[in-house]
This record gives structure tokens, C-alpha cells and sequence, in this order.
């Protein structure tokens, strides 16, 4: 399948090469969002090879260049429009001509006022790209709103506190909405639409309070049998009983998608059959973020010292034999990580050992060596391999890692710990009977000084969820055996609100949850048994046996009969009307290259996803032969999860994504406004004080000319780079220092 990294570049490379003024090069003008998007598929490089003959910053001083034309990458905010409309007002013409280029849509008010304004003239074309996501594999995207984790499902503080917490979770919800539309758009999909309907109440903000839901109907109305004799004020009074996260966003990407179909009535254009969303949220699995896993991504986030999924800095032996530390990047670029990052640790050990002889197998100065047959043997031969310095980063990064995860296997005695946990999340034991002596062998767990608390959480979680509670006696004598922490108890404490029951009464029945692990069919490894149920609902939906009643349709649904693909048409990729809705970033298909129209399934998981679930993404693509496309708001690990748990009744209080809490709610205003303090940025100083500035600070060293080129460097940084030397940040600090950067 054609990956999501892939899309998006292309995309703003088709962008980019759709502006060809005469004089052949052009400037490039970003903010501060939209050049961290760029830069997360382009390198500096790239974008300069496209006649880009410098980037500078809309937020920034810029000397009027009068005989150049111009292009803006820029999101679609009032602040922005307003920097456009300046750049060619009371005389002042920045540019010859201004290309726009939105990385979200325009509202009709502001591009109004564009086409209104004195840059009117001005103004060549007008494009929106819809690509405002972050796609951080080739099936994974993220929203990177950690934060609204605290705002799906933090309890309101006060009852005073209801109403403001809803519509505050409502203009989140909005947003998201808005990102997921850019998603639909950017794939050219229009898909059915289903979300989870969970039996537990709303939960969070959406719980159902006097001061968030409609006026009681009147008196009498209930005696009426039929829902439409009822009247609309007790429909509505019901309704919020039935307001579910996954509910509100699921008919919020409906209207957005409605809305864009509208204005675009070829929408969409492809031949392949319609796809399906799935929209869920983080309450639908409560025991995936808990366990240990084994596969090689999973493991590595869990253990060692990853830094949002991607950086990890680590002991690199050079040439000399000096260790010294290097930071490096996992992504896609990386050949060696995509091939093992979903396979079982054992595998991927086994898999880059046998890689690793091939190499030297495959290269004359090594023929005739006997390979390496442990991980030591490994480094050894790793350290006489200098002539060979990409191939030797990465064999040298991933045997690091490897042996790092396996180091914390062996010495933390995690083989205990997740033989527990796989017991209390399948409700079965290794051999197939039911594990009738948990609390034997959970205790001592609990009492080890040599375990540290983290995991202790984890196995409690764990077993209340598999009890479907305990009695607060109990839960309490757990907390004693594991010497818990007031916050640790806290976040254990905290899955009531993401729909748990922890504490159970001798007449409490048994829960029956309607989605159910399937048994698992491969019996290989025994700490590795329990899938993630986002497994079970992807199966089903794909053999159109998932339950309707849990995961009903947002509108039409599709028949049972396939659906006979559309006819293609070829996207026009020259328009240059100021309001242009074609699609003009679509490429044509290079001669000779296979056509892939499998069927997609696009999921999305609000409050956060595992590596676990991303993995089966990738995985199940290959067994439904569907492309199937993974996002969420955010991923999380085992820890970033717990200490989430922690301060969830605080509102994200002393999180690392909301360290302050939440901003103070103003009450309920234009999505817009939301929308342009999301991006805000302020505007440089004016060029007096920016004089001040320089003379204060060192001066900067004269950049080489470039033949066609400004002396000036781009701000936009390399992020696309599948390794970095460590120090990089350092030197991104220093630059800004010199006025080399821009932002």
C-alpha cells in the first residue's frame, strides 16, 4: 500500500512544483506549524532543489522583494490572513505575486476577506491542502493532542465545573474532527462511519448532569409508547444518556465530511470500494495499556528510554573504539527497524543476527569469516566495520536496543510478572484451564523490593479488571502488599472513570462484556497471548459480524453485496482559479507500477493508542488483504499511561502534557477562535529592536553563496533524517541565538 509518509510529501511536493513564475525561482513562506509538518516529511533539501530560492518565516521581518513571486505554506488562521492582506497594503508590496496555500480549508469569512482586500490584486491562486495530521508511519497518524486525554475523560472538579468541562471537551472534539476530515481528504476517501457504543454511561464531561442536558420534558410525556409521540423535549432529555465520546466525534467527522462533499461534488474520485472508519476510544481496551509486550517496538517504547516513539540515544563504538553517545531516529527511512519492529523479540533478534551475516557474507573483506552466532560476537565484529558507517549505525542501534530490552527481561524477572498478566488478561492460563491460584502468584510479585512499583500497578490493574472488581478490603490489601504511593493508588483508582468497575459488593453480578477476545491462534509464545480487542473488532467488521448494536453506523450503511467501483477520472493538476477544490496534489501513477486498490479501513482510537494496536494494524492488513490506517490522538506506553492515571482527577495537573492544567474556559465562542489561538504566534520584533538583539549577541559567520541562492538559510529543520548526532538540539539553539533560524 501506498504509505501515508509517502502521500503527504508528495503532496506538498506537487504543491510546491504547481508554483512556476517566470523568472523560475520563488520564495517559500511557512509558520511556525505548518514548517514543523514540512519538515517532518522534506528535508531542507528537497524543498531548495524545487527553485526555492530561500524560506523565510510570515512571522518574521521580511525585506520586500518586489521582483520575485512568492508562495505560503501556512495554516489557515485570522493572524495569518491578516499578515497576507499587510504584506500588500498601504503601499507596501512584499512580492510580485502571492501563490496560498492553506494546510487546512479556509472559512468562507476569511477568504472573503482575502479576495476583498488591497492583496486581491495580488493574489495568483488559492489552494487547500487538507493536510493538517501527522503521519508518523506509513499506516499511523497522530493528532499529537496528548492532552486531550484529561479532557475526554477527567471528571469535572466541581458540579459547578459540568457545563463548561462538556463544551470545552465539545471544541476538542471539533478540532479532532477537523484533523480526521484532512485524513479522509488527503487519502481521497469518503468512508461509512461507525463508532463504539460502549454499554457503561458516558463517561468524563459527558456524563449526564442538570446543568448539561435539556429541560425535563413535561409531565405525562413518558405514558406515550412510541419514541416519535414522545415529543422532541423528552427525546432530547434522554439523548445525552447515549452521549458517548466516540458518538459526538463519530457525527462530527460525518458533518465535516457532509460539508466538504458538498462544495466538492466529485468527491471522491477513485475506484476503489468505499472505505469504512472506525471511531473508538480509549475506554474500549483498558487491558492492552497495561501489559508487557513482546514484540520489538512494543518492548523497546516499554523499556527503554524512547523519547515520543522515535529518539533514542544510545553508547555508539566508533571507528577508534571510543564509545561515545549518538542519538538516533526511528522511522520508516530505516529499513532494519520496519523490518522488525512487529516481529516477537525472539524473531527479531534471530532476524538481525542472520541479516547481519549476510552483510558480511555478501562484502569481499569479510568472506570466508564465520559469522557472528550471540549478540556479544556481534558487537565485536561491529566495532571492525568503519568502511561500512550506515549499515554499521544501524546493525550497531538495533543490537543496542535489543540487548538493552532483553538485559530488563532477564535481570527484572518480567517472565513472572507477564505469565500474571497474561492470566488476568485472557482469563486463562497457559495451557488453556482457568487460572485458579492468581492471588499465589500475583502476592509475592507484590512484596518484592527487587520490582519496581510501575509494575506493580500494572498487575493490579490487571487482576481488577479480570475480577471485574474486588472489595475495597481487598483492593486495599493489595495496595499494602505492593507498598503503593498515594498517587500510584490513585491511578489504579482511576479506571472507574474510563469505565472500570473497581470496587465490587457481594450482590454484584459478574460483568459480561458484549466485545470478547478471541482465543488465539497462535499458541507459540506463552507471554504473548492476548490480543488487543481493537484485533477482534477489525476481524469481524471484516467478515460484517461485528455487533451493530456496539458499533452502529453514523449514517448510511453499506450492503452486504460488494460494491461496484466507481470509474476513475484523472484529477485536473493546473488549476489556478482562487478557490480552487480540485484535488491539484493528486500524482499520476508512474508507468509500470502496480495498481493497489485494496479496500482501506481507517481507525481511529480518541485518548490515546498502544504500539500494540499499531501493530496490529500492520498486521492484519496482510490478513484481511485491506490497507488498513491506524491513528489516534496520541500514543501512549505503559508508563505515559499510568502517570496519565495519576493526576487524571487533577484535570492533567502535573502531567507532562498539561504540567499546568488546563487554560481557564472563556466560555463558548467561534471554532474559530479556538482554531487561531490552537496556532498562535507572535510576530517578531520590529527591525530596530531586532538590531538591538543582534548587536548584543555574537556575530554569526557569513553562510556560503549557492549559485541562484539567498545567503540567508531556511528555517526549516532536517527531522526527515533517519539518524542524527547527538547535540543536534544544542546546535538548533545556538543557531537561533545567531538569527539563523527564524522562529
Amino acid at each position: 500500500m501506498t504509505s501515508l509518509i509517502s502521500t503527504v510529501k508528495a503532496k506538498f511536493l506537487d504543491a510546491i512544483r504547481s508554483v512556476n513564475p517566470p523568472g523560475k525561482w520563488k520564495v517559500l513562506v511557512v509558520d511556525e506549524h505548518s514548517q514543523q509538518l514540512l519538515g517532518s516529511v522534506l528535508k531542507q533539501f528537497d524543498i531548495l532543489e524545487e527553485n526555492v530560492t530561500l524560506i523565510e518565516a510570515i512571522t518574521n521581518y521580511r525585506e520586500p522583494q518586489p521582483g520575485i513571486e512568492a508562495m505560503y505554506i501556512i495554516m489557515s488562521t485570522s493572524q495569518n490572513v491578516d499578515r497576507i492582506i499587510r504584506d500588500f497594503s498601504n503601499g507596501r508590496q512584499q512580492y510580485a505575486a502571492a501563490h496560498l496555500f492553506f494546510v487546512d480549508g479556509l472559512p468562507e469569512h476569511l477568504f472573503e476577506k482575502l479576495t476583498s482586500s488591497p492583496a486581491e490584486p495580488y493574489l495568483k491562486s488559492l489552494q487547500e491542502l487538507y493536510i493538517n495530521f501527522w503521519p508518523v508511519e506509513s499506516q499511523v497518524f497522530l493528532l499529537k493532542r496528548p492532552a486531550s486525554f484529561f479532557s475526554m475523560f477527567g471528571p469535572p472538579r466541581s458540579d459547578s465545573a459540568f457545563k463548561s468541562a462538556r463544551e470545552s471537551l465539545e471544541e476538542e472534539l471539533r478540532f479532532a474532527s477537523k484533523m480526521i476530515v484532512n485524513l479522509c481528504v488527503t487519502t481521497n476517501e469518503f468512508p461509512y462511519i461507525r463508532y463504539y457504543s460502549p454499554t457503561h454511561p458516558p463517561l468524563g464531561p459527558l456524563k449526564p448532569h442538570a446543568s448539561t442536558r435539556p429541560a425535563p420534558p413535561p409531565e405525562g410525556s413518558s405514558r406515550w409508547r412510541t419514541n416519535l409521540a414522545r415529543g422532541n423535549e423528552a427525546r432530547a432529555y434522554e439523548s445525552v444518556e447515549g452521549d458517548h465520546l466516540s458518538k459526538l466525534l463519530a457525527f462530527m467527522v460525518q458533518q465535516g465530511l457532509d460539508e466538504y462533499k458538498r462544495a466538492n461534488p466529485d468527491f471522491p474520485k477513485t475506484d476503489r470500494q468505499r472505505s469504512t472508519l472506525i471511531i473508538t476510544d480509549r475506554s474500549m481496551d483498558m487491558l492492552a495499556p497495561f501489559l508487557h509486550e513482546f514484540t520489538y517496538q512494543a518492548m523497546a517504547n516499554d523499556l527503554l528510554p524512547i523519547e515520543d516513539g522515535t529518539k533514542y540515544t544510545y553508547k555508539f563504538q566508533t571507528a577508534a573504539g571510543v564509545y561515545e553517545d549518538k542519538t538516533a531516529t526511528l522511522s520508516d527511512s530505516d529499513n532494519v527497524w520496519t523490518d522488525l519492529r512487529h516481529m516477537h523479540m525472539r524473531e527479531a533478534i534471530d532476524k538481525l543476527m542472520t541479516d547481519f551475516n549476510q552483510f558480511m557474507q555478501e562484502n569481499a573483506g569479510f568472506k570466508g569469516g564465520e559469522g557472528a552466532v550471540s549478540l556479544d560476537a556481534m558487537k565485536d565484529l561491529l566495532a571492525n566495520l568503519p568502511q561500512f558507517q550506515e549499515m554499521r549505525e544501524k546493525f550497531s542501534l538495533h543490537l543496542n536496543m535489543a540487548e538493552g530490552c532483553m538485559n530488563i527481561f532477564d535481570t527484572k524477572k518480567l517472565a513472572n510478572v507477564a505469565m500474571v498478566e497474561q492470566n488476568c488478561a485472557t482469563g486463562m492460563t497457559a495451557s488453556g484451564g482457568t487460572p485458579k491460584h492468581l492471588v499465589e502468584e500475583m502476592v509475592p510479585l507484590l512484596d518484592s523490593r527487587d520490582l519496581h512499583n510501575s509494575k506493580k500497578v500494572r498487575v493490579i490493574a490487571l487482576y481488577i479488571q479480570h475480577r471485574g472488581g474486588v472489595p475495597d478490603e481487598d483492593r486495599r490489601r493489595l495496595y499494602q502488599h505492593a507498598r503503593l504511593t498515594l498517587p500510584e493508588q490513585d491511578a489504579v483508582n482511576a479506571l472507574v472513570h474510563l469505565g472500570i468497575r473497581i470496587n465490587r459488593g457481594p450482590a454484584d453480578k459478574d460483568i459480561r462484556p458484549k466485545l470478547k477476545q478471541k482465543p488465539s491462534k497462535d499458541e507459540e509464545y506463552e507471554l504473548s497471548r492476548y490480543k488487543p480487542l481493537l484485533t477482534t473488532v477489525l476481524e469481524d467488521h471484516a467478515v460484517n459480524r461485528l455487533d451493530p448494536t456496539l458499533f452502529p453506523y453514523v449514517k448510511d450503511a453499506p450492503s452486504l453485496t460488494p460494491v461496484a467501483p466507481s470509474l476513475k477520472s484523472t484529477p485536473s493538476t493546473g488549476s489556478q482559479s482562487l478557490r480552487s477544490a480540485k484535488p491539484v496534489w493528486h500524482r499520476a501513477a508512474r508507468p509500470g507500477a502496480p495498481q493497489e486498490n485494496r479496500q482501506r479501513l481507517m481507525v481511529f482510537v480518541a485518548g490515546g493508542m498502544t504500539y500494540s494496536e499499531m501493530r496490529e494494524a500492520y498486521l492484519l492488513s496482510k490478513a484481511l488483504n485491506k490497507d488498513i490506517i491506524i491513528g489516534s490522538t496520541h500514543a501512549i506506553t505503559p508508563k505515559e499511561f499510568i502517570d496519565d492515571l495519576k493526576v487524571l482527577e487533577l484535570n492533567g495537573v502535573g502531567s507532562r502534557a498539561m504540567p499546568n492544567g488546563p487554560k481557564e474556559w472563556r466560555g463558548q465562542r467561534p471554532f474559530q477562535e479556538f482554531y487561531d489561538e490552537m496556532y498562535y504566534t507572535r510576530d517578531a520584533p520590529p527591525p530596530q529592536q531586532q538590531q538591538q538583539q543582534q548587536q548584543r549577541a555574537p556575530a554569526a559567520p557569513s553562510p556560503r553563496l549557492q549559485p541562484g541562492r539567498s545567503a540567508v538559510p531556511s528555517p526549516i529543520p532536517s527531522y526527515a533524517s533517519g539518524n542524527s548526532g547527538v547535540g543536534a538540539n544544542g546546535e538548533k539553539e545556538k543557531k537561533k541565538k545567531k538569527g539563523f533560524l527564524r522562529f
